[in-house]
Protein backbone atom coordinates (compact mmCIF):
# COMPACT_ATOMS: atom_id res chain seq x y z
CA UNK A 1 0.00 0.00 0.00
CA UNK A 2 1.36 3.34 -0.97
CA UNK A 3 1.72 6.15 1.55
CA UNK A 4 -1.08 8.17 -0.04
CA UNK A 5 -3.56 5.28 0.02
CA UNK A 6 -2.67 4.53 3.61
CA UNK A 7 -3.42 8.13 4.62
CA UNK A 8 -6.82 8.02 2.90
CA UNK A 9 -7.64 4.69 4.57
CA UNK A 10 -6.68 6.06 7.96
CA UNK A 11 -8.91 9.17 7.36
CA UNK A 12 -11.97 7.04 6.41
CA UNK A 13 -11.42 4.77 9.43
CA UNK A 14 -11.15 7.78 11.73
CA UNK A 15 -14.39 9.25 10.34
CA UNK A 16 -16.25 5.94 10.84
CA UNK A 17 -14.98 5.63 14.39
CA UNK A 18 -16.09 9.23 15.07
CA UNK A 19 -19.65 8.49 13.87
CA UNK A 20 -19.82 5.35 16.04
CA UNK A 21 -18.54 7.15 19.12
CA UNK A 22 -20.79 10.17 18.46
CA UNK A 23 -24.09 8.95 16.90
CA UNK A 24 -25.57 12.47 17.04
CA UNK A 25 -23.05 13.52 14.43
CA UNK A 26 -24.82 11.35 11.82
CA UNK A 27 -28.28 12.90 12.47
CA UNK A 28 -29.22 15.73 10.13
CA UNK A 29 -30.41 18.99 11.62
CA UNK A 30 -34.21 19.33 11.33
CA UNK A 31 -35.32 21.66 8.54
CA UNK A 32 -37.66 24.58 9.24
CA UNK A 33 -41.39 23.79 9.15
CA UNK A 34 -42.54 24.87 5.65
CA UNK A 35 -45.99 25.56 7.08
CA UNK A 36 -44.79 27.90 9.80
CA UNK A 37 -47.42 30.71 9.70
CA UNK A 38 -44.81 33.39 10.39
CA UNK A 39 -43.08 32.48 7.12
CA UNK A 40 -46.29 32.65 5.12
CA UNK A 41 -48.14 35.63 6.63
CA UNK A 42 -48.51 38.79 4.55
CA UNK A 43 -47.08 41.93 6.06
CA UNK A 44 -49.43 44.77 6.93
CA UNK A 45 -47.78 46.83 4.20
CA UNK A 46 -48.24 44.16 1.53
CA UNK A 47 -50.39 46.39 -0.66
CA UNK A 48 -47.72 49.07 -0.70
CA UNK A 49 -44.85 46.69 -1.38
CA UNK A 50 -46.78 44.86 -4.09
CA UNK A 51 -47.85 48.08 -5.77
CA UNK A 52 -51.52 47.27 -5.17
CA UNK A 53 -54.08 50.03 -4.69
CA UNK A 54 -57.55 49.26 -3.35
CA UNK A 55 -60.32 50.47 -5.64
CA UNK A 56 -63.30 52.13 -3.96
CA UNK A 57 -66.14 50.89 -6.17
CA UNK A 58 -68.98 50.74 -3.63
CA UNK A 59 -69.86 53.50 -1.18
CA UNK A 60 -73.02 53.06 0.92
CA UNK A 61 -75.24 55.98 1.93
CA UNK A 62 -76.32 55.16 5.47
CA UNK A 63 -76.12 55.84 9.18
CA UNK A 64 -73.23 54.28 11.13
CA UNK A 65 -73.97 50.85 12.55
CA UNK A 66 -74.36 50.88 16.32
CA UNK A 67 -71.16 48.85 16.82
CA UNK A 68 -69.08 50.94 14.40
CA UNK A 69 -66.41 53.28 15.66
CA UNK A 70 -66.23 55.99 13.02
CA UNK A 71 -64.42 59.10 11.91
CA UNK A 72 -65.75 61.95 9.78
CA UNK A 73 -63.48 63.63 7.22
CA UNK A 74 -62.44 66.97 8.74
CA UNK A 75 -62.09 68.76 5.39
CA UNK A 76 -65.26 70.76 4.59
CA UNK A 77 -64.67 69.92 0.92
CA UNK A 78 -65.62 66.33 1.76
CA UNK A 79 -69.20 67.09 2.79
CA UNK A 80 -72.22 68.40 0.95
CA UNK A 81 -75.35 70.22 2.05
CA UNK A 82 -77.98 69.37 -0.53
CA UNK A 83 -81.51 68.14 -1.20
CA UNK A 84 -82.21 64.41 -1.39
CA UNK A 85 -85.22 62.24 -2.12
CA UNK A 86 -85.83 59.47 0.40
CA UNK A 87 -88.04 56.52 -0.49
CA UNK A 88 -88.82 55.01 2.89
CA UNK A 89 -90.24 51.71 1.66
CA UNK A 90 -87.20 51.04 -0.52
CA UNK A 91 -84.79 52.46 2.05
CA UNK A 92 -83.09 54.36 -0.75
CA UNK A 93 -81.67 57.87 -0.87
CA UNK A 94 -81.48 59.68 -4.21
CA UNK A 95 -79.37 62.70 -5.09
CA UNK A 96 -81.41 65.25 -7.05
CA UNK A 97 -80.17 67.76 -9.64
CA UNK A 98 -80.57 71.33 -8.35
CA UNK A 99 -82.66 72.42 -11.36
CA UNK A 100 -85.41 69.99 -10.26
CA UNK A 101 -85.71 71.26 -6.69
CA UNK A 102 -88.46 73.82 -7.48
CA UNK A 103 -90.48 71.05 -9.17
CA UNK A 104 -90.27 68.75 -6.16
CA UNK A 105 -91.13 71.04 -3.25
CA UNK A 106 -92.46 68.95 -0.38
CA UNK A 107 -90.81 65.76 -1.62
CA UNK A 108 -87.18 66.58 -0.89
CA UNK A 109 -85.29 66.73 2.39
CA UNK A 110 -82.32 69.03 3.14
CA UNK A 111 -79.41 66.95 4.37
CA UNK A 112 -75.68 67.14 4.82
CA UNK A 113 -73.65 64.22 3.49
CA UNK A 114 -70.55 63.53 5.60
CA UNK A 115 -67.69 61.43 4.25
CA UNK A 116 -67.25 58.81 6.97
CA UNK A 117 -65.04 55.78 7.58
CA UNK A 118 -65.11 52.97 10.14
CA UNK A 119 -62.37 50.85 11.70
CA UNK A 120 -62.72 48.26 8.92
CA UNK A 121 -61.78 50.96 6.37
CA UNK A 122 -65.30 50.98 4.90
CA UNK A 123 -66.01 54.39 3.39
CA UNK A 124 -69.61 55.65 3.38
CA UNK A 125 -71.69 58.81 3.22
CA UNK A 126 -73.57 59.63 6.41
CA UNK A 127 -76.70 61.70 5.66
CA UNK A 128 -78.01 63.89 8.48
CA UNK A 129 -81.04 66.14 8.25
CA UNK A 130 -80.39 69.86 8.46
CA UNK A 131 -82.46 72.36 10.50
CA UNK A 132 -85.51 73.76 8.72
CA UNK A 133 -85.92 77.37 7.64
CA UNK A 134 -86.88 78.36 11.19
CA UNK A 135 -83.73 76.70 12.52
CA UNK A 136 -85.63 73.90 14.24
CA UNK A 137 -84.38 70.33 14.26
CA UNK A 138 -85.41 67.16 16.09
CA UNK A 139 -83.25 65.63 18.82
CA UNK A 140 -82.21 62.65 16.69
CA UNK A 141 -80.62 64.75 13.97
CA UNK A 142 -79.32 67.38 16.39
CA UNK A 143 -77.42 64.71 18.34
CA UNK A 144 -76.21 63.17 15.06
CA UNK A 145 -74.79 66.54 13.95
CA UNK A 146 -73.04 66.86 17.31
CA UNK A 147 -71.60 63.36 16.87
CA UNK A 148 -70.36 64.16 13.36
CA UNK A 149 -68.57 67.23 14.71
CA UNK A 150 -66.81 65.20 17.42
CA UNK A 151 -65.94 62.43 14.95
CA UNK A 152 -63.82 64.85 12.94
CA UNK A 153 -61.28 64.74 15.77
CA UNK A 154 -61.72 61.35 17.50
CA UNK A 155 -63.15 57.86 17.12
CA UNK A 156 -66.74 57.55 18.34
CA UNK A 157 -69.79 55.36 18.00
CA UNK A 158 -73.44 56.35 18.28
CA UNK A 159 -76.23 54.24 19.77
CA UNK A 160 -79.92 55.08 19.56
CA UNK A 161 -81.45 55.80 22.97
CA UNK A 162 -85.19 55.34 22.46
CA UNK A 163 -86.05 56.66 25.93
CA UNK A 164 -84.04 59.81 25.31
CA UNK A 165 -85.18 60.23 21.73
CA UNK A 166 -81.62 60.92 20.62
CA UNK A 167 -78.26 59.26 20.05
CA UNK A 168 -75.84 58.46 22.84
CA UNK A 169 -72.26 59.23 21.84
CA UNK A 170 -69.41 56.99 23.02
CA UNK A 171 -65.72 57.84 22.67
CA UNK A 172 -63.22 55.04 22.00
CA UNK A 173 -61.29 54.25 25.18
CA UNK A 174 -58.12 53.13 23.39
CA UNK A 175 -55.46 55.22 21.68
CA UNK A 176 -56.56 54.39 18.15
CA UNK A 177 -54.54 55.36 15.10
CA UNK A 178 -55.74 58.07 12.76
CA UNK A 179 -57.92 56.85 9.87
CA UNK A 180 -56.36 56.09 6.50
CA UNK A 181 -58.51 58.04 4.07
CA UNK A 182 -58.48 56.67 0.53
CA UNK A 183 -56.99 58.86 -2.18
CA UNK A 184 -60.25 59.76 -3.93
CA UNK A 185 -61.88 63.07 -4.78
CA UNK A 186 -65.22 63.97 -3.23
CA UNK A 187 -66.86 64.24 -6.65
CA UNK A 188 -65.88 60.61 -7.29
CA UNK A 189 -67.27 59.64 -3.88
CA UNK A 190 -70.62 61.18 -4.84
CA UNK A 191 -70.58 59.54 -8.25
CA UNK A 192 -69.86 56.13 -6.76
CA UNK A 193 -72.30 56.44 -3.87
CA UNK A 194 -75.22 57.57 -6.05
CA UNK A 195 -74.52 55.37 -9.05
CA UNK A 196 -77.96 54.76 -10.56
CA UNK A 197 -79.56 57.00 -7.93
CA UNK A 198 -78.96 60.48 -9.31
CA UNK A 199 -82.15 62.12 -10.54
CA UNK A 200 -81.65 64.54 -13.43
CA UNK A 201 -85.12 64.61 -15.03
CA UNK A 202 -88.76 64.26 -13.99
CA UNK A 203 -89.13 60.96 -15.84
CA UNK A 204 -86.72 59.16 -13.54
CA UNK A 205 -88.24 55.81 -12.42
CA UNK A 206 -88.12 56.89 -8.75
CA UNK A 207 -90.23 59.98 -9.47
CA UNK A 208 -92.64 58.02 -11.63
CA UNK A 209 -93.17 55.58 -8.76
CA UNK A 210 -93.69 58.56 -6.46
CA UNK A 211 -96.43 59.82 -8.80
CA UNK A 212 -98.02 56.37 -9.02
CA UNK A 213 -97.32 56.01 -12.74
CA UNK A 214 -95.54 52.67 -12.40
Amino acid sequence: MTGINKVKKDQISAANNSEISNPAATIEKPINNPFDPSALRLSQKFSESAGVKKLVNTIPVRKPHKQDFIRVHPDPAFRLETMVLELKEERETYLVSANLWPELVGELTPKVLFTTINRQQVLFLWPIRLPNEEGRIDEWNDSALQAADIAQKEWIKIVANMSLGAYDIYRASGNLAEPLWPDIEFSKILETAFKGRYITDLEHPALRRLRGEV
